[in-house]
């Protein structure tokens, strides 16, 4: 009787483990559409919700990037990278991963085409390790064809974040979208339909 005891208890445990497993990864994910604003080149905004680009790390906007000794602003480059992606097209997003500043990690495709990738295509962004989509390929052929932060020296993103506080990660990231928009002298973003 113990035995049939102990063992109907093992049982439950092991059905409740895997009750609770299941739906810890059951996340839902969230399908978004519409206007999307560009923060930078890896991170949009809608509704005044930040989004992440999930498997890819682009320039920080005040980062800038060395072509043969000559510095470009890659990080503003990055931005308007992804401002003219969405632009051309109606975007939509999905995603269920949160990252550690509390957004969404989003893949966005506009006119049939991964945004995510493109970006790293483009050598605007490189891709980023530890996540579950894999944009290597697109990297090494942006790296092969010299594109974008390939076409000379840079440093990794993460490394220049790591190196100059970039408040565009993190906690003051609506302290720097606050500012963008109401000290912006161009406005048309706002005034879009």
């Amino acid at each position: 009787m113990i035995i049939l005891r102990n063992g109907v208890t093992v049982v439950a445990f092991v059905i409740l483990g895997t009750l609770i497993v299941a739906k810890l990864d059951d996340r839902e994910t969230q399908h978004l559409a519409g206007h999307f604003r560009v923060s930078d080149g890896d991170t949009l905004a809608l509704n005044g919700t930040r989004y992440r680009l999930q498997g890819i790390d682009a320039p920080e906007r005040r980062q800038t990037c060395g072509v043969n000794e000559t510095l470009w602003p890659c990080g503003e480059a990055a931005r308007e990278a992804l401002k003219s992606l969405v632009a051309t097209e109606a975007v939509t997003c999905e995603g269920s991963d949160i990252d550690k500043y509390g957004r969404l990690l989003v893949i966005c495709r506009a006119g049939g085409r991964n945004l995510n990738a493109e970006m790293v295509r483009q050598g605007m962004a490189i891709a980023y390790a530890g996540t579950d989509v894999d944009y290597r390929d697109e990297e090494a052929e942006a790296r092969a064809a010299r594109r974008g932060v390939w076409s000379g020296d840079f440093i990794r993103p993460q490394d220049w974040r790591r190196m100059n506080g970039s408040m565009a990660e993190g906690g003051f990231a609506w302290l720097q979208d606050f500012i963008e928009r109401f000290f912006s002298f161009d406005r048309s973003e706002e005034w879009e339909e």
